[in-house]
């Protein structure tokens, strides 16, 4: 007997999650647009409402990102004058970012995104909680890499 899932594009966990991942991000864009956020600053500015001052690389950390791949859109938040870059006096390697007055102001305004889009989702807030726990949990059990 075979158990094998035929290869089609709608049999893929990876394809709902893709275009899942899509559909979100295109919701989330006009409301961002209005406070005059991307999607990767946005991400960037609820960490750092979260915990102001942190390094770059614990944002990336945060993110899954590279650090690297975060610098061009941290010099666009600091030009946009929502935060600051700073080097950390006990270590000038490390670069941190800190919110200025105008990007703590910010965060109200994305409060409203945040009402919308839990509005706009068509579930209630407890299936949200839920499905997001799930994802959290199948995201920590993926491996960071495969061997062949």
């Amino acid at each position: 007997m075979n158990n094998k899932i035929p290869i089609k594009l709608d049999n893929q966990l990876c394809f709902s999650v893709y275009s899942t991942s899509l559909a979100i991000t295109q919701l989330y864009k006009p409301l961002l647009e209005s406070i005059g956020l991307t999607y990767t600053q946005y991400l960037i500015m609820l960490i750092m409402w979260e915990q102001d001052g942190l390094s770059l690389k614990n944002v990336a950390s945060r993110l899954g990102q590279q650090s690297g791949a975060l610098t061009p859109v941290i010099k666009r938040l600091e030009s946009d004058g929502l935060l600051k870059r700073i080097r950390d006096p006990l270590d000038e390697r490390m670069l941190c970012m800190q919110l200025t007055d105008k990007g703590q102001q910010l965060q109200s305004q994305a409060q409203h995104v945040h009402d919308c889009i839990i509005e706009q989702c068509g579930i209630n807030l407890t299936e949200i909680t839920e499905l997001k726990n799930k994802l959290d949990l199948f995201r920590a059990k993926l491996p960071t890499h495969i061997d062949f």
